[in-house]
């Protein structure tokens, strides 16, 4: 039980920092957790594709087994079934009414996918295990979500920007994920000392947006109530 906890008190702790930072009009709890659900849901699936993908590139060695396994099968296989789980659940909902919110859904959906990796992780490597991860893969994780959905809240609501946010809310992602895992992966002593400094620029990168969004949203909301 000490085990499941260490694996998903960062994902709790994560997802009320987001929920708090949705200051007007919060998303519906049910639909948050949903959300969650639906992140635990798709790493079925992301793990079969995983497992086939990594078939595929067992001739690789080196740099190269590094980089196929970390953009390939990590980055691309999750962040694509991430971004499909978030068009598919909110993108039409009456509850995608601000820009933030695209942070909101994005974040849980990555955190529950993230939480159930951990148990497995964390039960398998044990506290140690835990304690690393809760500062790194789970908050990275969760990262990768807010700025997938940044993207996405502007593609929502920017209609002439579309197809171009779109394709970043899906692109960035997979960049920073694989550049996350293929530094972990490859082994290389100086690529390794990059991995602190490369945390720390997804934890400011993220931080921004969730701001930026959040900011907005404050400031719009108060500028209708002047106008009333």
């Amino acid at each position: 039980m000490n085990l499941i906890i260490i694996a998903l008190a960062p994902v709790f702790v994560i997802a009320v920092y987001i929920y708090i930072r949705d200051k007007y009009e919060r998303e519906p709890i049910r639909l948050l957790l949903i959300s969650l659900i639906v992140g635990c849901v798709i790493t079925i699936p992301v793990a079969i594709i995983e497992g086939l993908l990594a078939a595929r590139g067992q001739d690789f060695t080196g740099l190269a087994s590094a980089a196929w396994n970390a953009f390939v099968v990590a980055a691309c296989t999750e962040e694509l079934f991430k971004f499909i789980a978030l068009y598919l659940l909110i993108w039409r909902n009456r509850h995608f009414n601000e820009k933030f919110d695209g942070i909101v859904y994005a974040s849980f959906i990555s955190l529950g996918f993230a939480g159930l990796e951990n148990i497995l992780y964390v039960t398998d490597g044990g506290m140690s295990v835990g304690i690393t991860r809760a500062f790194t893969a789970i908050p990275a994780h969760a990262l990768f979500g807010v700025i997938m959905g940044y993207q996405f809240g502007l593609a929502r609501f920017y209609p002439e920007e579309r197809a171009r946010r779109l394709f970043l809310a899906l692109l960035i992602p997979i960049l920073l994920h694989g550049i996350y895992d293929f530094i972990l992966m490859s082994g290389h002593q100086y690529l390794l000392f990059a991995f602190i400094p490369f945390l720390i620029f997804l934890w400011v990168f993220g931080f921004r947006r969730i701001r930026q969004l959040s900011d907005r949203s404050i400031y719009r909301r108060l500028r209708s109530k002047q106008m009333e």
